[in-house]
């Protein structure tokens, strides 16, 4: 009979060869499903990228509409109508820069957190300087003298709040463009 140590001699013998293989293998396997794991977040980052990437684009382009269109000249040639005190125009003015602000504020799930920033601070801009021109107004006068007000406000002031938010919206844009 063999002896206890001869027994355990060939059980090491056919172990040790088995956990080199068993670890080999578990190795390449390992690899194997990491390697394709990282494939599959790769076709699901390209995925998603181009599923976002119109929508993203999309949001760059209402948000720089939004700015073209609360840039003082151009509100106050839609918000003005003939007739209208200097008190009706600030309200006016107002309250369609707030409600273009809310038509578009969902496009701040698109944009970065430092452009939906730079965006509310232009809008808080935009009716800060309506509102400091009011103050120089009577407000029964006419909204033309209200209206003389803001421009020289803005001549005054030089590049507006909004005017940077074009360019932050057009550098951003610019990065996810490529």
């Amino acid at each position: 009979m063999a002896t206890w140590l001869e027994v355990v001699l060939e059980i090491v013998k056919i172990t040790v060869p088995a956990l080199i293989v068993f670890f080999t293998v578990y190795y390449l396997f390992r690899q194997y499903l990491e390697g394709q794991q990282r494939m599959k977040a790769m076709e699901l980052q390209q995925e998603q990228r181009g599923v976002t990437l119109p929508m993203r684009l999309q949001a760059y382009e209402r948000l720089s509409l939004y700015c073209d269109r609360m840039l003082m000249p151009n509100l106050l040639l839609r918000v003005k109508k003939p007739g209208m005190t200097a008190s009706e125009l600030r309200v006016a003015l107002l309250l369609a820069i707030q409600q273009e602000f809310e038509h578009n504020i969902t496009q701040q799930v698109y944009v970065s957190d430092q452009l939906w920033q730079i965006i509310r601070l232009a809008r808080d801009d935009s009716m800060d300087l309506i509102s400091q021109a009011a103050e120089e107004v009577e407000p029964r006068a006419d909204a033309d003298a209200l209206a003389r007000a803001i421009l020289a406000k803005l001549n005054e002031r030089g590049s507006l709040g909004l005017e940077k938010a074009l360019q932050a919206i057009k550098k951003e844009a610019a990065i996810y463009l490529g």
